[in-house]
């Protein structure tokens, strides 16, 4: 991934030995420019004169946590960069977690201990098959959407769909 020279890469966690483990995993890959901060509100401050293409963030932070950060990224006036990829790290895989940070507007999610591997696939998948950012009324991050069925045939995909859906030329007519 000699691609990984261009990037601009921030990296969030208040573990100073996770920080050098990610660091060097990211360096041994190519990277050149890494810009490391101990909490998400120091990673805030720095995304105002530093341009990452990347963040890298720890779920679990104080005094502004890895969630946080995201949902301010997402969705703050302020933020330098909405459309920004973010990789959340933790230690902490229970399905809550992931939701919660998906919910929050992270693009991929990597567990502690991480890898070389896990990390770079990450950093792969954010960098080339980008999934599109959507915005509803809860909501703006990237799609949550990993996988198109190809047995899909219709406008309407959750369970409450139906219900809001517009009624159909025939029941229109009937009620006329």
């Amino acid at each position: 991934m000699s691609g990984l020279a261009a990037l601009h890469i921030l990296l969030v966690d208040d573990n100073p030995h996770m920080r050098t483990i990610a660091s060097a995993i990211l360096k041994s890959a190519g990277a050149k420019v890494i810009q490391e901060v101990d909490d998400g509100a120091k990673a805030l401050e720095v995304m105002r004169h530093f341009p990452a293409d990347l963040a890298i963030v720890d779920f679990n932070m104080f005094p502004l946590d890895g969630v946080a950060f995201t949902r301010l990224i997402r969705n703050s006036e302020q933020s330098p960069n909405p459309y920004l990829p973010i990789i959340m790290m933790t230690g902490h895989s229970e399905r809550s977690r992931v939701q919660e940070a998906r919910d929050a507007g992270v693009t991929e999610f990597v567990v502690k201990p991480i890898t070389a591997k896990a990390m770079l696939e990450r950093i792969h998948a954010v960098v080339f098959r980008p999934r599109p950012f959507i915005r509803t009324d809860d909501y703006f991050g990237p799609c949550r959407r990993r996988v198109t069925r190809a047995s899909y045939a219709g406008p309407f995909r959750r369970s409450t769909d139906a219900q809001t859906a517009p009624a159909t030329f025939d029941e229109a007519s009937s009620a006329a």
